[in-house]
């Protein structure tokens, strides 16, 4: 306990083992993790940290929607000058945590989304209760920060530390991957390949993706399209693609963990799409240098998707307008080989720049005053 850094999350998310390593190894924190939440998430390996203490039980309140995290309020009294907690206003555990550590002058700091302003008038006051505790509020971007300012909140109090995935592994994948003939021979054609990667479920608006392919198609425009992820909904993809003769140029790639292979498939496509929400999908594919397009649903999406710079890293489209997607395609498509490689040059730099947990660990040390 180096620092008397103590980190309670409500889970502790895979995707996440970079950065909280990274804490672990530099800042010396100690973490306790939620045992469960809501939607099915794979977890880290809480076991690699070596200031791992203890899975505290989530307990759901009856159905108020408000946790408890059991045993955490005791860690106030604890040699602990810095807490970093989930910042959900539904976590009442942290509340609590928070009024006894403050009354000892211990620092908190909420890591969290933010608020987006959509909120009924007794959130809002909950919002207001929870962020008024913290010291700062770690947020996920710039777009969650502009809004609440914009809602009356400090900007002093308002520190964006962006996301990252296991950056480091998959810069050493990117450094060993190149162009190849992946596509060319799988489809046995040059035509431009656009690529999905994600659940495969109703939010994604994949058949919209599918939709466009089609359209594209009737214009003497041919495109490949792979889809990489899993089926949790039992969408009849395949149904539609059959509908539309586009067996020949779609790839139902299924679902795949090896980075190796997800890397050298996103490498090699011209376009990434997730033509409904998009989150870490964007840092993933422009850490492989391959622009993304979405929809202007920008209150919706992940955070993430501030990583996509219109006419840069990517662009966005109408939500739900096939003729603006499909306009938007044929941009992208177009570009020339030098264009091309500007375009990953771009996405390299803000992910090498902003996403990734040396960056987040920069900043949280900032925060913290910490060398």
């Amino acid at each position: 306990m180096r620092q008397g850094i103590c980190c309670i999350f409500n889970i502790g998310p895979h995707y996440r083992t970079s950065i909280y390593k990274m804490m672990d190894q530099k800042l010396g924190c100690d973490f306790y993790f939620g045992d469960k939440v809501e939607s099915p998430l794979k977890t880290m390996d809480y076991r690699s940290l070596n200031g791992y203490k203890h899975t505290v039980k989530n307990i759901r309140l009856f159905n108020t929607g408000f946790l408890w995290q059991s045993g955490v309020l005791r860690l106030a009294f604890g040699p602990y000058k810095h807490f970093i907690l989930t910042g959900s206003p539904y976590i009442l555990s942290n509340h609590v945590l928070s009024l006894f550590a403050r009354v000892q002058n211990k620092r908190i700091y909420l890591w969290t989304h933010g608020v987006k302003g959509n909120s009924n008038w007794k959130k809002r006051i909950l919002e207001r209760f929870t962020f008024f505790m913290a010291n700062k509020v770690l947020l996920y971007g710039d777009f969650a920060k502009n809004n609440m300012i914009q809602q009356g909140y400090s900007n002093d109090k308002l520190v964006p530390v962006y996301n990252s995935l296991d950056y480091e592994e998959q810069l050493i994948v990117r450094n060993q991957i190149s162009s190849n003939l992946i596509f060319e021979e799988h489809f046995n054609n040059k035509n431009p390949v656009l690529i999905y990667i994600g659940r495969i479920q109703k939010s994604k608006k994949i058949n919209l993706l599918i939709e466009a392919v089609a359209k594209l198609k009737s214009q003497n425009i041919f495109c490949n399209l792979v889809i990489i992820g899993k089926d949790i909904e039992g969408n009849e993809m395949p149904s539609l693609v059959d509908f539309h003769d586009l067996n020949q140029a779609v790839w139902f790639y299924g679902p795949c963990y090896d980075e190796n292979l997800i890397g050298n498939l996103i490498y090699n496509s011209d376009v990434c799409i997730s033509p409904g929400l998009i989150g870490l999908t964007a840092i993933h594919s422009l850490t492989y240098g391959t622009p993304v397009l979405t929809s202007n649903q920008f209150n919706k999406h992940g955070p993430e998707f501030e990583a996509i710079v219109p006419g840069s890293t990517g662009d966005f489209f109408k939500d739900g307008d096939l003729e603006d997607l499909v306009r938007t395609i044929k941009k992208w498509i177009s570009l020339n080989k030098i264009e091309r490689e500007a375009v990953r040059e771009k996405a390299y730099r803000i992910i090498d720049e902003r996403y990734n947990p040396f960056n987040q660990l920069k900043i949280i040390k900032r925060i913290l005053k910490i060398a």
